[in-house]
Formats: C-alpha cells, structure tokens, sequence
C-alpha cells in the first residue's frame, strides 16, 4: 500500500467513516466522529479521470456542504482530484461555481474545514483546498492550478524532460507547501487524531489577514500605477459616463448607469492571472470594505490563470481564491456584486470571480470555456473547441443574463 493509500486509510479509521447514500463517480460522502463529536467526511477519490470533480460529483458535495452550514458541523475535505472534468465542457465549469459558492457559505458560516490531500490537487481542487484552515499533505501529494505538464507546455518544454519535471515538482511539493504556510503539514505516517483535533478546533482564519500574508508572500517588485484609460466596451455599458485606469491588465475605476455611481474592478487584456495581479485585485476589492458600496462591477475577460512555475512557487491557487474571499466578504456587507465577462472566461479564475457575484453577465460575443484550447488538449490529448451559444452557457449555470451590446477588444 503506497503513501496515499495508507493516508486514506488512517483518515477513514481514525473518524469511523460510515458512507451514506450511493457513491457519485469520484466522491464519497457520509460522517464519522472525533472525541464523540459528529463530523461530515466528503472523499474525493482517483476512480476515474484522475478524481476529477464533474456534474454528478459537484451537485451530491453541495448537498453535504449546505447540511454542513445548517448543522455548523465540521467538514473533513479528503482530495485526490485533478479538478473539474474538462470532459464535460461548461457543464462542469458551471457544477463548480455551484460547489464553490457552497462551500464560500460553509466557511462564513464559521464551520472548521480541514482538507487531507491525496496524490493529485489540482485547478479547483487545490482551490477548494485553500477553502480549508489546515491541509494534510501526502509525501506525494502534488498541489497547484496547474500540473506539472501544462506547466511544461506554456514554458514551451517537453513534458517528458526530466529536469524540467523535477523542477516543477519541487515547486508544487509537499515540503514545498509546508515552507509556504504553517497552514500545510506533511502526514508523517502515523495517526492522524492529533492533527484532525487541531485543524478541526477553530475556523479558517480571517480573509484579510490572509490577503496581507500573501502580500508579503510576493517578491519585492515595483508596483506600476494605473493609468488612465478608454474603452469601447465600458462606453456601452456607462452611457451616462465612466472613469477608468488600467496597468498590465489590471482596471479599476467608477462607471455611472441608471442614475447611479458605482465602482468597477477587473481582469481585462486577456492577460492569464498570476499570483501578483490576483493580490492586487484584491487588495482593490478590499480598499472598499470599508465603506462597501450598495453595486460593484467586475469585469473579465481573462480564459484562464498563468501557468507559471514562479507563480507556483507562490502558491497561485492561495492568491485566486483569495481574490474570492475578498469578493465575498464584501457581498455579505450587503454589497451587490455582478460579474460581467466582457472577452473571454474560464477555469479558476472565473469559478472565483463568479461564486461571490450575485449574478453573472455576458456580454454579447463573450467567450466561456472550461479551459482554453490549448490546455484541454495536454489534459485530453484533443482540443474541444466550440463557439457556444448563450443559451448553452444559461443551460450549463455559467451565466444568468446576455448584454447585447457588442464587444471591442
């Protein structure tokens, strides 16, 4: 029995884990106890397609997870998952901005989540993972937005290069993870009851604090300031006027619509989201927390985050699903929050941005994909491409309205 197996194993014994109901392709849910005390035990497992999370899976963990907020009971996560299952498309895209706006409520509702992780965390699985205040890392768990090959094939190198794999997985390593937050240990083998009394004994900690952990987290770097800025798509959806800056992809500003002010903050120039542009559009939503405005917009048009091995070595999922603890703190302040994708949207970085709004708003000719084309293909070996229309993406829960008003890049 190798490492992760055996993991498993102690887990499952240690909280007398009883299944309930029937298996959902890769998930398992049921409940076990600690110390007497009830605990709600979800275990996603490397059955098929490298314990991705698909439809089936998404909707039976949003059951648990809204039983969980109710009862306040707490919440065992066991990942062995590569994420979503690109297999189903925007079907899948849309059951995980369901599961993730679930499990954002179990965390507000102050629930203790731990996460043990298997072999494999990756995409949102490894954000689903950042949910929790304690991770159980496997010797050979493996945790980041992007895995070792498509990391490969954005740097333009082979996957099957040795040096370039070793460097990657030190990168995305358990002993890497726990240098990277007190938040992480590596199982050592034994019983795991201490550990699961210490991560279940207290909820996750504060958002903001952890927004200026990452910040301090980030390399020195000259932070470039935002410059003024015109676009054709804000002029159609601010006919009464609009303010807006813009650096590197980042934009922030004031539009005013209906009678109204209201601020916006975006990922725009089809830019993919790294660790520090993600803390920057938090720390933009936090400037507001403040005084949270009654609206907030929030612009996208970026398919996918960057697959970087510098950005992994930060741990970029900590700093995307930071943004959406930003968003959603300011949701329940009483903030109306709306996502418009203005270009294009996916994966990661839509599922954060997308969970905390209220709703979600293409404009028309906007682009949705699951992952783009060029990661679908190193996932699946082929590249799925399509042009859906809107009613595919109302169909499949990844947007609720279209806004015709055409869109200039």
């Amino acid at each position: 029995m190798n490492a992760t197996a055996s993991m498993l194993t102690a887990l499952t014994t240690t909280l007398a884990f009883e299944p309930q109901g029937a298996v959902a392709g890769n998930l398992t849910v049921g409940r076990g106890t600690l110390d007497g005390r009830a605990v709600r035990v979800a275990l996603i497992e490397g059955r098929f397609a490298s314990g991705a999370v698909g439809a089936a899976e998404a909707e039976r963990l949003v059951a648990l997870l809204k039983v969980a907020a109710v009862e306040r009971a707490p919440l065992v996560l066991y990942l062995d998952s590569a994420g979503a299952k690109v297999s189903e498309g925007l079907r899948a895209l849309g059951a995980f901005r369901a599961l993730f706006r679930a499990a954002l409520d179990v965390r507000a509702a102050g629930v203790p989540i731990a996460a043990v992780l298997g072999k494999n965390c990756y995409g949102g699985s490894s954000m689903l993972a950042h949910l929790a205040g304690r991770r159980l890392f496997s010797p050979g768990t493996q945790l980041a937005m992007s895995g070792p090959a498509i990391l490969a094939a954005q740097a333009g190198m082979n996957a099957l290069d040795e040096m370039f794999r070793a460097m990657a997985e030190a990168a995305i390593s358990p002993a890497a993870r726990a240098q990277a937050s007190a938040a992480n240990t590596v199982w050592d083998g034994g019983d795991p009851g201490p550990w699961l009394r210490e991560a279940l004994a207290v909820p996750a900690g504060e958002a903001r604090a952890l927004h200026e952990l990452l910040g301090h987290r980030l390399a020195a770097a000259a932070v470039t300031p935002l410059e003024p800025v015109q676009r054709r798509d804000l002029e159609r959806i601010y006919p009464e006027g609009y303010e807006a800056r813009e650096t590197h992809g980042l934009l922030a500003g004031e539009g005013r619509r209906n009678g109204a002010s209201e601020p916006f903050v975006g990922l725009v120039a089809r830019k993919p989201v790294g660790a520090e542009r993600a803390w920057r559009f938090a720390d933009h939503v936090w400037q507001l927390a403040s005084r949270p405005p009654e609206r907030l917009e929030v612009f996208l048009d970026s398919a996918t985050h960057a697959a970087r091995l510098e950005d992994e070595k930060v741990v970029l999922s900590e700093y995307i699903v930071a943004m959406s603890l930003a968003l959603d703190h300011l949701a329940r302040a009483g903030t109306q929050v709306g996502l418009t994708i203005v270009g294009q949207a996916g994966g990661g970085v839509y599922v954060a941005l997308a969970a905390p709004a209220r709703r979600v708003t293409s404009l028309y000719g906007a682009d949705i994909q699951v992952l783009p084309g060029a990661a679908v293909a190193a996932i699946l070996g082929e590249s799925r491409e399509s042009a859906p229309a809107f009613d595919d993406y109302r169909a499949a829960g990844v947007a609720d309205d279209e806004l015709k008003l055409g869109f200039v890049p």
